[in-house]
């Protein structure tokens, strides 16, 4: 237990001094123009540290984005391995595995944001539960760490939860919309990449099931967790996910998967585009394949005339 705890703290407190760097900096900004003691000033700060976490977790992100979308394009030659190898488990994992080698998909690269965001998360609620008993951690000195634990938002304390509201309707109000809103949105993300931007092929088989399962199981785990969180976390979470609801639409709505209902509307919309501008684009489901003008006809090449013997001796003369 002693060697966990080591290896638990060696991974947590560079992740204490990190937020709680981002933090402290965020709030003084913010303490120009509000009161530092309020509770508006320490929730626009965690909303601003989601910002720059997910800012940062930007490059995770595109490579998710891309692994999810080899993960459906592939998803007939998968089916082709499970109908050829399906009475061999082991031959059928080889073949799997060596495809999602070649076309260098990755199928635990969806889960990398999410993953790494966690320890992010437990920092922050280890944060809050510090600040609430005005014990200084990280950067935070005893000061700042008074003021985050008694800071009030429309009389809720930051660092108060669902669960220990003791009848508090204020508290319990306030973190049942929150949780309401982070599960919305969690359930919104994941519905929004399932019915946009996964082809006809990809809506059936393994892969499909688990992104089913990840539809209404993700939802419930936060739902049920939720309740537990402190308000300031549950800022975090819901800022969060609107982060990636929005990064999302943007990249299926600009980048969309091949064969999907996004690709067909990203190509409607850009045929309404080029009929505005007066160029002509046909909006079918297939892309169009580009005119090559054709070549002008060459002239017939004149054949020589036939020469008899007597002509070939003497020179062509006739």
């Amino acid at each position: 237990m002693n060697f966990l705890s080591a290896i638990g703290g060696f991974i947590m407190t560079p992740l204490y001094y990190a937020i709680s760097f981002v933090l402290v900096a965020w709030h003084r900004l913010f303490s120009v123009v509000l009161d530092p003691r309020g509770g508006l000033s320490w929730a626009l700060s965690i909303i601003g540290l989601t910002l720059v976490i997910r800012a940062a977790l930007i490059p995770l992100f595109v490579k998710q984005i891309k692994s999810s979308r080899n993960m459906q394009l592939i998803q007939p030659k998968v089916k082709e391995l499970q109908k050829k190898y399906g009475h061999d488990r082991e031959r059928l994992a080889q073949e799997t595995m060596k495809l999602y080698k070649d076309t260098g998909t990755n199928p635990f690269a969806s889960c990398l944001p999410i993953l790494l965001q966690m320890p992010i998360f437990l920092a922050l609620f280890r944060l809050l539960n510090k600040a609430a008993n005005g014990e200084a951690h990280g950067v935070l000195t005893k000061n700042e760490a008074d003021q985050f634990g008694a800071a009030k938002l429309f009389g809720v304390k930051l660092s108060d939860t669902f669960t220990g509201a003791n009848g508090q309707a204020g508290v319990m109000i306030m973190a049942a919309i929150l949780v309401v809103a982070m599960t919305i949105t969690t359930f919104t993300t994941q519905r929004q990449l399932m019915s946009k931007n996964m082809p006809a092929d990809a809506l059936t088989g393994p892969y499909a099931q688990q992104q089913k399962i990840l539809l209404y199981v993700l939802p419930l785990v936060f739902a049920v967790g939720g309740i537990a969180f402190p308000i300031g976390v549950l800022f975090y979470w819901t800022t969060s996910n609107l982060w990636t609801m929005g990064q999302q639409f943007y990249v299926i709505r600009n980048n969309p998967a091949p064969g999907t209902p996004a690709e067909e509307a990203k190509r409607h919309r850009d045929a309404a585009k080029a009929a505005r501008k007066g160029v002509t684009v046909t909006a079918t489901d297939e892309p169009q394949t580009p005119v090559v003008p054709e070549e002008p006809p060459r002239a017939p090449r004149q054949q020589p005339k036939k020469q008899t013997r007597q002509q070939r001796k003497g020179g062509g003369k006739s």
